[in-house]
Order: structure tokens, then C-alpha cells, then sequence
């Protein structure tokens, strides 16, 4: 087990971003926290992400995109999660999907599964990650979805307790 504590929060100022650049091989995740992000990739999509949504881009053979702040006034805060895949040179693809907020009142919810016929978006590993929204006080179970897997929890906002381990916010841990 080990506690990861993140110090500084990364947003990205209106009219700023990352411009066209190339992945292969990777699934990355994109869950927009404030703000909107604008999306566009080589395989034609063009899309704004914004807070309440989940995004999936396996880049499998390769695919380039770029990412920039969709707002003109407000900054943009978002976690970017960069996983390796199970398949390696697969087609890249690419999924998006606003999460119902209602499901993460109190429990976890997933939002990225390898289970097509699941909940969530669909990633290319044996990766699971959920979402919760806990009042205060209120204790939940984590379901690990594979015995061969491990789990981590990163707190968004607010504090909790995992494992006897006190957690703040943009800790983590595993």
C-alpha cells in the first residue's frame, strides 16, 4: 500500500491547450472536472468534453489529436489517465460518455470497464474505475472487479478514510 499526495492542480487558461500531437499504443482516459475540453483526432472526431462526462481514446496503431480549453473565460481542470492496453496495434477507437451523477450518490459507480456490455466506456485492459459522491459519514464497498488486480483511490474533493488510511483532496491511494 502507499499514500500519494498531489500538491498543485493542472488547469489549463482559456484559449491554451495541447496542440496536434501523435500516441500509439496507449488508452487514455479524460474526465473533465470544471470546465470543457475540446477534442479532435485523426479518426474525425471532433468533440467537447465537459464536466460530468467520461472520454476513452485507445490509440492502438497510432492516432494524433490535440485538446484545448472550450471555454473563452473559465480555465478548464481535468485528470488525464494514461493506461497501457491489453492488445497492442489494435484500430485506434474512441468513446465518450456523460455520467449520471444520480448513480455515484453514495456508492461507486464504473465509468471505464473492459465489459463492452457494461457499465461505462469501454477501455482495452482488464481496468475498472468508478466514481463515488459520499455524504458525510456515509461508508461504502469497493467491489474489485479482478482478483488479479490491486485498487487505488484518488479523492477529488473533500476527505475520507480507506483502509484506516486518511485521505484529503488530490490524495491517493493504493
Amino acid at each position: 500500500f502507499g499514500l500519494l499526495r498531489v500538491l498543485n492542480d493542472d488547469k489549463v487558461a482559456p484559449g491554451m491547450g495541447f496542440g496536434t500531437h501523435p500516441h500509439d499504443n496507449m488508452e487514455i482516459i479524460s474526465i473533465p472536472l470544471r470546465g470543457k475540453l475540446d477534442h479532435k483526432d485523426s479518426m474525425d472526431h471532433s468533440f467537447t468534453i465537459s464536466a460530468g462526462e467520461v472520454q476513452v481514446m485507445s490509440a492502438g496503431k497510432g492516432v494524433t489529436h490535440s485538446e484545448y480549453n472550450g471555454s473563452d473565460n473559465e480555465d478548464v481542470e481535468f485528470l488525464q489517465i494514461w493506461v497501457e492496453p491489453k492488445r497492442k496495434n489494435i484500430e485506434p477507437c474512441y468513446d465518450q460518455l456523460k455520467i449520471d451523477i444520480d448513480k455515484t450518490v453514495n456508492r461507486f459507480q464504473v465509468i471505464v470497464s473492459p465489459d463492452t456490455s457494461s457499465e461505462g466506456v469501454s477501455i482495452n485492459q482488464d481496468a475498472w474505475f468508478s466514481l463515488g459522491t459520499f455524504d458525510q459519514g456515509q461508508k461504502a464497498i469497493y467491489k474489485n472487479h479482478d482478483s488479479k488486480n490491486g485498487v487505488y483511490f484518488f479523492v477529488l474533493e473533500g476527505e475520507g478514510t480507506v483502509a484506516g488510511q486518511q485521505l484529503y483532496r488530490r490524495d491517493g491511494f493504493g
